[in-house]
Parts: C-alpha cells; structure tokens; sequence
C-alpha cells in the first residue's frame, strides 16, 4: 500500500466517521470509518518503514585534488 492510498484510507475514515450522520439498516457507518481510518494508518506505517530507509542519501568521500603550484 502506497503513502497516497494510505492518506485516502483516512481521509476517508475520517469523513465516514466524524462527517456522516445518516443511517443504514445493518451497517454502522462510524465503524467502517474508524476500520478504515485503522488501515491507512497500518498501511502508512508499513509504506513509511518499508521506504524510509531506501530514501537516504549515501554519502561518499573523495579525494582532495589541489592545484598544482608551477614553478
């Protein structure tokens, strides 16, 4: 799961959850929200720890040539 399909997740959550009062016969919306909500927030955990250490810069040394002094 992506870091965009993770927000979604939420973002979605989140609406179902907190925004949407009605009503429906065998389902409770809030808590498809708050499962929902619970997802993207495992799915960006695991995307963050799966690509956070791919992200880093590696840094390498290279030697100092200087000018060469004419005589």
């Amino acid at each position: 799961m992506e870091l965009g399909t993770s927000l979604f997740l939420i973002a979605v959550g989140a609406i179902l959850t907190f925004a949407i009062n009605a009503t429906v016969s065998g389902i409770d919306i809030a808590t498809v929200g708050i499962i929902l909500m619970i997802v993207g927030v495992v799915g960006l955990l695991i995307s963050l720890l799966y690509w956070g250490p791919r992200r880093r810069a590696v840094v390498t040394e290279r030697p100092v040539v200087r000018d060469r002094e004419y005589l």
